[in-house]
């Protein structure tokens, strides 16, 4: 007799991943293939292996940590960087939600999804770059203009061009349009959360 749940869940056009303490304990083709490993490659590994960066690993974690000890519905969405096999980094949008609220990492399931890149018609200029690297990368307008020898004002000025250009309604969405300008240039250059605009442009 066909298990129909295991069937639907290892073929579902959707990548799905179960997580104990953040590792790896089932996951779907699509979640292997989102990510361009093997399933055996990725069974019981850390998710770690996935993020750009340690950093990236422990905010993430410790978001996710406390908005399902949050939510009554034990449901979690966030926006974040990941990391292809091959080194390119990708924005993706993610839903979890956890079998233990008690202990929320203790058993959760999450889905993942690639949001798209900015089209070529829309590519930046070397200082919109810089500007909008920074901004997803969680640095303030204040923290821009100092890196950059600019004033924060300027940045303001950048910024609100930036979000017109892209059609950005938010600096999430924002990032979800640009992710990184060059992704294998940035992961060549070993990416994390606080890699500068000037190391991955270089």
């Amino acid at each position: 007799m066909e298990n129909y749940a295991l069937l639907a869940f290892k073929h579902a056009p959707t990548p799905i991943v179960v997580l104990s303490y953040r590792r790896i304990k089932a996951l779907n083709d699509a979640f292997a293939n989102l990510f361009g490993y093997a399933h055996d490659e990725l069974l019981n590994q850390s998710m770690q292996k996935l993020f750009p960066s340690v950093e990236d690993f422990e905010k993430i974690g410790k978001e996710a940590l406390t908005g399902l000890g949050l939510q009554t519905n034990m449901y979690y969405c966030d926006e974040r960087f990941m990391r292809h096999k091959t080194g390119e980094i990708f924005w993706a949008t993610t839903h979890g939600r956890t079998l233990t609220p008690d202990d929320p990492f203790k058993l959760a399931i999450w889905h993942f999804e690639k949001k798209p890149q900015v089209s070529s018609e829309s590519q930046l200029t070397a200082r919109e770059a810089q500007i909008a690297q920074y901004m997803v990368n969680g640095y303030t307008c204040k923290e821009i203009g100092k890196s950059l020898g600019l004033s924060p004002r300027t940045i303001e000025v950048h910024k609100a061009n930036l979000m017109k250009k892209l059609g950005a309604r938010s600096k999430g969405e924002l990032a979800s349009k640009i992710i990184v300008i060059n992704p294998m240039t940035a992961a060549q250059q070993n990416y994390s959360s606080k890699t500068t605009p000037e190391k991955i442009l270089k």
